[in-house]
């Protein structure tokens, strides 16, 4: 492919990434003032609910911004992507983003029905006084079952982590660019690894918990499995991006010599790379252990459950203890975690 037609190509691929994305603003510009600024601050009305005409709208007005923008050359997509804009057109396109900006920060208001006056009121200020008067006083006479759950806890964050380790190490070349981009074989089975493994971070590790525990049942197997898929995706992109952050010089050296793939990585790159993941890895571990006092909630064992049982039930001095009993273990796991990461770097 000559050198026009490259350059040709990247303004197409460039002027559908700068609409597309226009469109979305021009539509995200719509829903805000037709669902919250509207009803809420203007009509002071509930919204009612969308319809499909409703959509269509949406859809007709963002066409319409993305058009405009792309015709007088005001856009906000083009600059974000890298086009430098002058004059008006790059005034109008700063307004533009101030006014997405002020508009989203209103909506996340008026969304989320932040209310200074319910937060001070005298019934509130008096219901927080009694439930963290309990909580400073907690009942130590469920202490040796809430040191069982702990240290149940932990073991189920330990266990996650190691069985990911290996799936992890495993998967990080495979989702490495610059491993996989010289094939196109090893170039799909690296867009499809990092689909898969985008997915399955982006799900919660509360739900992977609740949808374990109806597989396999209520307890810490299903809390442990729930980490563990959650723990695998995470640390696959943590250690593909350091592999992808490596200096190439040392990897051709070696191929220079006529060295197998596979020598190649064991010599050249997991030497660079093994300090880094260690320090991953620890770090793994101590996210764990704070998320799998949350995963007790939906039935994945440990601290979480006990605290879920006591909280139900409105004993409060008794989650005081449990709640005591969850800082001091996150603030011990984070300090050891951190003078380990200290030592290793």
């Amino acid at each position: 492919m000559s050198y026009s037609s490259k350059t040709k190509s990247a303004r197409i691929v460039f002027y559908i990434q700068s609409f597309l994305l226009d469109v979305f603003f021009g539509g995200y510009l719509a829903a805000i003032a037709d669902r919250i600024l509207y009803p809420y601050l203007i009509s002071n009305v509930t919204a009612s609910d969308p319809t499909s005409v409703t959509f269509i709208l949406y859809g007709t007005f963002a066409v319409i911004f993305a058009i405009f923008s792309s015709t007088f050359d005001f856009s906000l997509s083009a600059k974000i992507l890298g086009k430098p804009l002058l004059g008006w057109q790059n005034s109008v396109a700063q307004n533009i983003a101030w006014i997405i900006g002020i508009t989203s920060i209103i909506a996340g208001w008026v969304i989320s029905k932040i209310s200074p006056v319910d937060f001070f009121s005298v019934q509130g200020l008096g219901a927080a006084k009694r439930l963290f008067g309990a909580l400073l006083t907690p009942n130590l006479d469920i202490f040796d079952a809430a040191l069982f759950a702990i240290i149940e806890t932990i073991y189920i964050a330990l266990i996650a982590t190691l069985i990911a380790l290996p799936f992890s190490f495993i998967l990080s070349f495979l989702s490495a660019r610059n491993l996989m981009k010289n094939h196109p074989v090893t170039f799909t089975v690296y867009y499809c690894i990092r689909l898969i493994t985008n997915i399955t971070r982006s799900i919660e590790p509360l739900i992977w918990a609740i949808i374990f525990s109806v597989w396999v049942g209520i307890g810490p197997f299903a809390g442990m499995l729930a980490l563990m898929v959650h723990t695998v995706s995470s640390l696959t992109k943590q250690y593909s991006e350091q592999i992808e952050d490596i200096d190439t010089g040392a990897m051709e050296a070696i191929e220079a010599t006529g060295a197998h793939p596979l020598q190649v990585i064991w010599f050249a790159v997991v030497p660079q790379i093994m300090i880094p993941f260690l320090s991953f890895t620890i770090y793994r571990w101590d996210i764990n252990v704070r998320m799998a006092t949350i995963i007790g909630l939906v039935g994945g064992g440990g601290i979480g459950s006990m605290l879920m049982q006591y909280s139900g039930l409105a004993k409060w001095h008794e989650v005081g203890l449990i709640v005591f009993m969850i800082a001091l273990i996150v603030w011990v796991m984070d300090y050891v975690s951190a003078k380990v990461r200290e030592a290793l770097v």
